[in-house]
Order: C-alpha cells, then sequence, then structure tokens
C-alpha cells in the first residue's frame, strides 16, 4: 500500500508540472495543422518595441482560429517545395496584451527601445499614426505576424525592416527597397492573398483572413 501511495505521489509532482489548457471551441495551436511552421512569438520574449515580456504570453506557441489556420497551412505547402517556410512573430493576440501595450504608450518617459523601432515617430503619436490601437484584429484570433525564412536554417528573407518597425520603411508600399527586397516582400504579399488573407498597408507582416470567423469578438484567454 505504501509503494502505491508513493507512486500517486510521484504521478501528481510530474502532473503538477505541466499545464494542461484548453482552446475555445473554434480555435487551434498551429502546429498540431502545420508541423513544419516556425514560431518565434516576439512578446513572449524581449525582443519588441516594449522590450520586455507582454502579459498573456505564457508559451512559445502559435494559436489562430481554425479557419485561419487552416488557409495558412495553404501558404506553408506551396513555400515548402522551394525549402521556404512561413515565421509567425505573433498570432492570437489577447486582450491584456493589448492592455499592456496601450499602458505602456502612456508612460512617455519609458523610450528604451525607440531607436531600434520607432525612431522617427513620438512616442505619443503611436495611437494617432495607428502603429497601436486600443482593440486588436489579433485578439479576435485570425490575424497574424509573419515574415518567410529559409526552412533550414531559419534565416528571415530581408525584407527591408525589421519586424514592428514603426515608420514609413515597413509600409507596403514604401518603393525605397533593394531589388530583392521588393521581390521578398511581392513574394509574402502574393502568396498570402492568394490563400484568403488581406494586408494591413502600414505593416508588410500582417494579415487578416478574409471572412475571418469572429468578426466583432475580442478573446482573452492567455497563450498558453
Amino acid at each position: 500500500m505504501q509503494q502505491i501511495q508513493k507512486y500517486v505521489i510521484a504521478i501528481g509532482v510530474l502532473l503538477s508540472q505541466f499545464s494542461f489548457s484548453q482552446l475555445p471551441k473554434g480555435f487551434v495551436y498551429v502546429k498540431d495543422n502545420i508541423p513544419s511552421i516556425k514560431v518565434e512569438l516576439r512578446y513572449f520574449g524581449c525582443n519588441n518595441f516594449v522590450g520586455a515580456p507582454i502579459e498573456g504570453y505564457q508559451r512559445n506557441v502559435a494559436i489562430l482560429s481554425e479557419p485561419a489556420a487552416n488557409a495558412l497551412k495553404h501558404v506553408q505547402d506551396e513555400l515548402m517545395p522551394y525549402n521556404l517556410s512561413v515565421m509567425i512573430y505573433d498570432s492570437y493576440r489577447p486582450q491584456q496584451a493589448v492592455n499592456h501595450f496601450i499602458k505602456w504608450a502612456k508612460d512617455f518617459n519609458d523610450t528604451i527601445c525607440k531607436q531600434q523601432f520607432y525612431p522617427e515617430v513620438a512616442k505619443r503619436n503611436l495611437f494617432k499614426e495607428e502603429y497601436i490601437a486600443s482593440r486588436s484584429g489579433h485578439s479576435r484570433g485570425s490575424t497574424l505576424d509573419v515574415t518567410l525564412v529559409d526552412a533550414s536554417s531559419c534565416e528571415p528573407l530581408d525584407m527591408g525592416s525589421c519586424f514592428d518597425f514603426f515608420g514609413k520603411a515597413s509600409w507596403v508600399s514604401n518603393t525605397n527597397l533593394t531589388a530583392q527586397q521588393r521581390a521578398n516582400r511581392m513574394l509574402l504579399q502574393t502568396i498570402m492573398r492568394k490563400h484568403g488573407f488581406r494586408n494591413y498597408s502600414k505593416e508588410w507582416w500582417h494579415f487578416t483572413l478574409l471572412g475571418e470567423p469572429y468578426p466583432k469578438t475580442y478573446f482573452d484567454f492567455e497563450v498558453n
């Protein structure tokens, strides 16, 4: 009996070390649908315009509505024969993360990442110029931020600006690019639009599924 109790206790300890999360109906982990896809959630770490992990991001896992994930699979399937892959920088984003951005944006003294991410925009104007919003399409579950990478090395293709750079260099209409940068952007824009995503004019990386399933619902479950 004592031996059985020891086993029960040991199993309980092991289980306590894992977090089992239940996604809302209609959402999926992208890797479950697309095992080959690459994920580097920038808001899970410090490599972002805030310079710190963002509230609501508990794991480096990409979550999307099921229709968005299915559409993205078609993108990945078309890229893989060319040894290219989608890299996801952000996908579903809980409202609490958006609230974190809002709080950060109101602290005008915190400009530690200004030179890297928004050198040409005053922090007080980030809302006015629509780089940050109080409600994000990401929270509806069918918007994602992506780039293209070498499928073997994960080396990103040169898009002419870094992800989350707030400025004209990131605009889709930007023509101040090398021929290779223009070609890379055109490939990303073309293949995402081909498979049912629309872009955002000020961010080459930002796409939303046409006919998204939850167009008026903003979710707040954690990325876990």
